[in-house]
């Protein structure tokens, strides 16, 4: 008998639980921008980073016990946390923890996604919680994680996977389920050329979005048994999943909008392409992804700024920004800002043109610039006259350009070398 799904009833749950945040992901597809940081370090939507998506579905979820793994060049990310997440009270039992691969078993750096929860079994034990939810760290949305749990519990689930609905096409590049008609897993695999499609919906597949909801002393001896396993990956999608269905209770939960029932905002900004889409989206007038909504707050690190300003009103020196985002401490010297979005910190001079692009912190744009579909990285200081996103060809001898025609530029594109090792 399913049970009812009252606030107090979900809120216990949410106090049981242990949020792991997997956030050592290296983010290659994402090329230089991932050169010097973690993809869930990666800034995104004007004064955000990727992670921060997640953490917050935490915290307004109701679960204020938080760990965060990390391994591949994490220094800004664990600068970050530590600035930006540092305000819950330890004493009321809250907590976003760090936790960095650290050999704690001998085993080597983390192998895989299991590996990583497996080699912090006694931390997780020292927290002693009833449910353990396992999220990615590099993913964008806002999801209330507490029906979720809710729909564990009333499933007397021992595994349940959070999943999205994806054209046929598209799930190609995820981990795809089967379900039958009670949304019991049945099948997966990973990353299929003809992914199975869902019952009496012949045009649309169901993918995992890596977020999963275990019973903590199953997911110790799935973990246990992983890790004792040669010929294991020790993935959760390669290795933990395929083994459990046809043993255990696992179930998928559809991922919707609450009020609407359709399919709710996803995000995986894993490509050039999709992470300067994403940050585009947002300039609409109604985006899907609403950073504006007062009751599910995105909370950051915020740097104090002054108010972003535009200066000179010449008619051929004008400052001014349309249909754009523009964040604090940004100046818009004489120069038009077009359907565009701008971290803190930028400066534009005068007569440049900035069309469709997405300027990270504390890049500075000179004179006379010409700036199109373009992604400048932090740090940037683009030359006096620099044109950018005219001519792919000429672009791809200094930068990187995408298959969708986004140019990439990071500082050493342009010879700053911002990172020195020697």
């Amino acid at each position: 008998m399913p049970m009812k799904k009252t606030s107090r009833f979900v809120s216990r749950l949410t106090r049981e639980t242990l949020a792991l945040v997997l956030a050592g992901g290296s983010g290659t597809r994402l090329k230089d921008m991932t050169k010097w940081r973690s993809k869930p370090a990666v800034p995104f939507g004007g004064k955000f980073r990727i992670i921060d998506f997640p953490l917050s579905n935490c915290i307004n979820s109701g679960i204020r016990r938080i760990a965060v793994l990390t391994q591949y060049k994490a220094h800004s990310l664990i600068r970050h946390i530590q600035q930006g997440w540092s305000f819950q009270r330890v004493e009321l039992g809250e907590f976003v923890e760090l936790l960095p691969a650290q050999q704690r078993t001998g085993k080597g750096w983390y192998a895989g996604t299991a590996d990583a929860v497996y080699q912090n079994l006694d931390i997780i034990r020292s927290h002693r919680p009833e449910y353990v939810l396992i999220l990615a760290g590099d993913h964008v949305y806002q999801m209330d994680y507490g029906p979720m749990l809710a729909y564990h519990v009333e499933r007397e689930a021992d595994m349940t996977i959070g999943c999205f609905e994806v054209d046929l096409e598209t799930a190609k590049s995820f981990g795809v389920m089967h379900v039958d008609p009670s949304w019991r897993v049945t099948g997966f695999k990973e990353k299929s050329l003809t992914p199975e499609h869902i019952p009496g919906r012949p045009d649309i597949a169901l993918a995992s979005m890596g977020i999963y909801v275990f019973n903590t002393e199953f997911l110790f001896d799935q973990l246990i048994r992983d890790s004792d396993d040669s010929d294991s990956a020790h993935d959760f999608g390669k290795d933990i999943i395929p083994h459990c269905i046809d043993r255990y209770r696992v179930y998928a939960y559809p991922f919707r909008d609450p009020e609407s029932g359709s399919q709710a905002y996803w995000r995986d900004v894993g490509t050039v392409d999709a992470y300067w889409a994403a940050n585009m989206e947002l300039i609409g007038v109604t985006p899907e992804l609403n950073l504006y909504n007062r009751e599910w707050p995105i909370w950051t690190y915020q740097e104090q700024l002054p108010p972003a300003k535009f200066v000179f009103d010449d008619d051929d020196r004008r400052g001014m920004a349309v249909d754009s985002m523009v964040s604090g401490g940004c100046i818009i010297s004489g120069a038009v800002l077009r359907h565009s979005l701008l971290f803190s910190n930028v400066v534009i001079n005068a007569h440049s043109v900035v069309t469709d692009s997405v300027i990270l912190p504390n890049v500075t744009v000179g004179q006379n610039c010409s700036i199109h579909k373009a992604v400048i990285d932090k740090g940037c200081k683009i030359p006096d006259g620099t044109v950018i996103g005219k001519d792919p060809v000429e672009d791809a001898k200094r930068f990187h350009v995408t298959e969708n025609g986004v140019v990439l530029v990071v500082p050493e594109m342009l010879g700053q070398e911002l990172h020195h090792v020697r």
